[in-house]
């Protein structure tokens, strides 16, 4: 069996499937994407294809080896993504080719179901008490909220005082035996984290996310060692080397996208030495129905997996949403706020191919927002 083509689809809202097809008919699903690049990542995959093709799809972790160290370049979002996506279709291809599920190729699964949170409040928090309890009735026990939309280069009373009062008004609704975990998507700095996280203590956080910038990961130890709040981090990080820092630094959760941080392939791997630390794994996905599939495949084959994000109603999907490009939604229908163990083969989803292709016609130019302060300075979004 060799590999006879690859394609790629740019599709609503914001992202970008590949397609890997064997010269005798087994079809792998990948999602390869960095939102607001997903152009520029095509073109990576382009690239990486003309090495792929003509090979035995088989032969994941030596392809996997090839396509990152075979450049002498190595690393960064662009090309770890396009690989993420590359492996996560050879590993659907094998699950079909053997007839079972790609956690059973992982060594089996762990559990038998997998906690899933959902999105509420946008980029800039808002009308939370309402989205919350949407939420909640839906079933999910867990949700996930920014901190706060643009802040202070120093957060200013008022807009500590804001974040206080959001997740106070979030643990309202979802008393004490549900949980709430806040993003701060780097956007505070390392003084005003450290000042913010003692004041969220009492309020119990599941985990504060990216309390700084990857950037300024050599800040996290300091930060550690003064919070009573979990901190997680790793959404911007894509390899073992880049999350062994972090894990030195003692942070309680590791966050790799399995489209991102070089499939799951390196995921596993990821999780693996977070487990040494005593960390746990949350992977990062507020993205589509196939890197939300590769997702859910290793956390039923890890061992230290804590909570897997997902991105249905989320704010980012206007045009398209998690089931826009799957036949059956069925492994995607969350009861009590648990994904339940499938066993079809592969990441065990059937992609809408015609529905894909008709989107792919389209396309996107997806990009984030540029934020400013009121002075006109840049500012993280």
């Amino acid at each position: 069996m060799k590999i006879a083509r690859i394609e790629t689809f740019l599709v609503p809202p914001r992202w970008l499937f590949c397609r890997v097809e064997t010269d005798d008919g087994v079809v792998g699903w990948g999602e390869p994407v960095v939102e607001g690049r997903a152009e520029v990542v095509r073109s990576a995959v382009e690239v990486l294809s003309e090495y792929l093709i003509g090979q035995d799809p088989l032969r994941i972790q030596d392809h996997w080896q090839v396509l990152t160290k075979g450049g002498f370049y190595r690393g960064g979002p662009v090309l770890s993504s396009a690989v993420a996506g590359l492996d996560q279709a050879l590993w659907d291809v094998a699950g079909k080719t053997y007839g079972a599920p790609v956690h059973a190729l992982l060594g089996g699964p762990v559990r038998d179901s997998v906690r899933v949170y959902a999105w509420v409040g946008g980029d800039e928090p808002a009308q939370l008490t309402e989205q919350i309890t949407e939420q909640v009735e839906a079933g999910f026990t867990a949700v996930k909220m920014n901190a706060a939309g643009p802040t202070s280069p120093v957060a200013t009373a008022a807009e500590t005082a804001a974040v206080v009062a959001r997740v106070t008004a979030a643990r309202d609704v979802l008393g004490p035996d549900r949980d709430v975990a806040v993003d701060f998507h780097g956007r505070l700095g390392a003084a005003s984290a450290r000042r913010l996280l003692a004041e969220l203590a009492s309020l119990h956080p599941m985990f504060v996310e990216e309390p700084v910038l990857p950037e300024q990961s050599h800040l996290l130890p300091g930060l550690v060692a003064a919070s009573p709040v979990p901190l997680a981090t790793g959404e911007r990080l894509f390899s073992r080397a880049e999350f062994l820092p972090v894990l030195n630094a003692g942070i309680a959760v590791a966050q790799p996208d399995l489209s991102h941080a070089g499939g799951i392939s390196e995921v596993t791997r990821i999780a693996s030495l977070a487990e040494t630390y005593g960390a746990l794994l949350a992977p990062h996905c507020p993205l589509g129905p196939i890197a939300l599939a590769a997702g859910l495949q290793v956390a039923f084959a890890t061992p230290n997996f804590l909570i897997q994000e997902q991105s249905r109603g989320i704010h980012y999907n206007k045009d398209a949403d998690l089931l826009s490009y799957v036949v059956d939604p069925e492994p995607f229908r969350f009861t009590a706020g648990q994904a339940l163990r499938g066993d079809a083969p592969g990441l065990g989803i059937t992609v809408d191919e015609n529905a894909v292709r008709a989107a792919d016609r389209t396309g996107h130019a997806w990009r984030n927002p540029v934020w400013r302060h009121a002075d006109g300075s840049f500012t993280e979004w």
